[in-house]
């Protein structure tokens, strides 16, 4: 008898089990030291062949697995969280579209196939962010897709630019055309593309509102896959762009993004938004980690991230489905009591994401600092580092006080159900994976140790930070409204950091009201002012004034009518002479 095995069951299998595939391939590559350059000719006509390239090396195949596993995930915990959706195949299918998209974008060489897997993704995200169809999730949508749409433009702008070489696969470049000036130009052109689909300072401010997409999307979409494409791009172009002055203003932004996104996740209430800043300010760190040349640990943390950002939205999304689709913390508290298992991962993911020794976020992130500290580069960027991090563990505390420890606030009358067990496996499999990813890859990928040699105090800067941040959060959380202002600011101050630097005011009504404003002007005084008035109702009006004047004679004076009527015939009549 065949079984009726639901879309949900067959992607999760296939998923995972290429994922697995992945992952035994991966280990192979890394033994060998391989990298496999495949070329499929799919068309030959005369001298002219269109050829397909892949690039496997253990870099590609372990992002893959990555992808992978967290996708099969997201779609059998689908399975559960949508199974009100009518249209949950269509969900599905959008999904496996975005992971093909996302495959396409890892294993490409080519600048062709990755503007394919970019383009992909960007119109994807945007079908997936306007899935609940209102006006909030129309207008993110239209900011995330207009957001992304200049880092297309980039990336065809690196297309056309790369005519130039004669071949799009750009693999072949980086090494021997470094002092090119097109090739400089690509990498700026490379850069801006990366900061687009990164979220990047100017262009954060489409991945708060992109949380307005269906919980599921957001674990895959925009914490792990989509959002690490810009990352893992410049990890692919990093030999070009060592060495570059653009570079260096791209770590500047980079830790001003981890800084901003840091301060604006305490004053969040929303609980999806704070997990959304938490990524970015994690990418902020991949980015920064990245332009000082070291890629091995910005794809590190991205693995690592990954894991358990995706665990966190899981968690996240149980908690709304239960508090009756409410997401503001406000109303949340004590929920440990009921949903045990949920609360258990939220807790663990929470604390891989702030560092705690030993578990996945600890690896990545204690020796990303650790080589911060042993660079030589200036103050502010040490600043922006370490602070960024006290703010990591400060919004963490402060979410875990609201969600675990203070009271209950919906109702007074309360039910809250036990967990559904199709949503706990698959965030038991990402819980696993973000206990063991930590050491598991920094045992694998590193094919030479990190020499880290620092003062004591150095060394133990990360704890120092991380306990005052722990210490802020947990009194923070306990003020009350009557308490002195929080973080003794001023009032417009506060506003300026829970705004996110008034970036999503600058982008969408900043960035359009000075030309809206004109074209209203423009229509004011030119369409429906004086064009009005020289061309058709101007016309109108002066023959129809004149012919009321032609009336009134012809009603009123006989004479004068019957003289004008000789008077016209005598000039036809004259006329026909002529």
């Amino acid at each position: 008898m065949i079984k009726n095995y639901s879309i949900c069951f067959i992607s999760f299998f296939f998923l995972f089990f290429f994922s697995m595939m992945n992952f035994f391939f991966m280990i192979y590559f890394i033994m060998e030291n391989l990298v496999l350059f495949l070329e499929w000719e799919i068309i030959s006509f005369n001298s002219m062949n269109i050829v397909m390239s892949i690039i496997l090396d253990w870099m590609s195949l372990l992002f893959m697995m990555f992808v992978l596993m967290i996708s099969s995930s997201v779609i059998y915990y689908s399975k559960s969280y949508m199974s009100s959706e009518m249209n949950l195949n269509r969900f599905i299918i959008l999904v496996l579209l975005f992971v093909f998209s996302m495959i396409l974008l890892i294993i490409s060489p080519n600048m062709i196939s990755i503007f394919l897997g970019w383009d992909g993704l960007g119109l994807v995200s945007y079908c997936l962010v306007i899935y609940y169809q209102n006006i909030k999730s129309y207008n993110a949508g239209m900011l995330t897709a207009l957001s992304n749409r200049i880092g297309d433009v980039m990336i065809l702008m690196v297309i056309s630019w790369m005519m130039n070489y004669g071949s799009w696969n750009y693999i072949f470049y980086l090494n021997f055309m470094n002092n090119d000036y097109s090739m400089k130009i690509i990498g700026i052109l490379v850069i801006i593309a990366a900061m687009t689909k990164s979220a990047q300072i100017p262009f954060s401010s489409w991945l708060p509102a992109a949380m307005a997409a269906p919980t599921p999307v957001s674990a895959l979409v925009h914490s792990s896959t989509l959002v690490t494409a810009g990352v893992y791009l410049l990890i692919r172009f990093n030999m070009l762009l060592i060495d570059m002055f653009f570079f260096k203003l791209l770590l500047l932004l980079s830790g001003l993004t981890m800084f901003m996104a840091g301060a604006s996740a305490n004053y969040e209430f929303d609980l999806k938004k704070i997990i959304a800043l938490s990524t970015l300010s994690q990418l902020g760190l991949m980015m920064s980690i990245l332009s000082m040349g070291l890629p091995e640990l910005a794809f590190f943390h991205l693995l690592t991230h990954a894991m358990f950002k995706a665990l966190l939205f899981m968690c996240a999304g149980v908690i709304i489905h239960m508090m009756n689709d409410n997401q503001d913390i406000r109303y949340m508290g004590g929920i440990s009591l009921y949903i045990p298992m949920t609360s258990l991962c939220m807790n663990i993911s929470n604390l891989a994401l702030c560092g705690i020794p030993f578990l996945a976020g600890f690896y990545s992130k204690d020796l990303i600092l650790e080589m911060v500290s042993m660079s030589n580069l200036n103050m502010l960027i040490f600043f922006l580092y370490y602070f960024s991090t006290g703010l990591t563990m400060f919004y963490t505390i402060r979410l875990l006080m609201y969600l675990m420890i203070n009271d209950y606030n919906l109702f007074s009358i309360y039910n809250l159900y036990d967990e559904d067990y199709v949503m706990l496996k698959s965030m038991f499999l990402l819980l696993f994976m973000s206990l063991v990813t930590g050491s598991f890859l920094m045992w694998m990928i590193f094919n030479y140790p990190y020499m880290i040699y620092l003062p004591f105090n150095m060394k133990m800067m990360v704890i120092y930070v991380s306990l005052m941040g722990l210490f802020m959060g947990y009194l923070i959380s306990n003020m009350k409204i009557y308490s002195l202002n929080k973080f003794l600011m001023t009032y417009n101050l506060s506003n300026f950091l829970s705004l996110m630097w008034f970036m999503p005011n600058l982008s969408t009504y900043g960035l359009n009201f000075y030309v809206l404003n004109y074209s209203q002007n423009l229509m004011k005084n030119i369409d429906m002012g004086w064009m009005e008035l020289y061309s058709g109702q101007g016309m109108f009006n002066i023959i129809k004034n004149y012919s009321i004047f032609y009336y009134l004679y012809q009603m009123n004076n006989f004479k004068i009518y019957l003289f004008s009527f000789i008077l016209w015939m005598m000039i036809f009549y004259f006329m026909l002479l002529i």
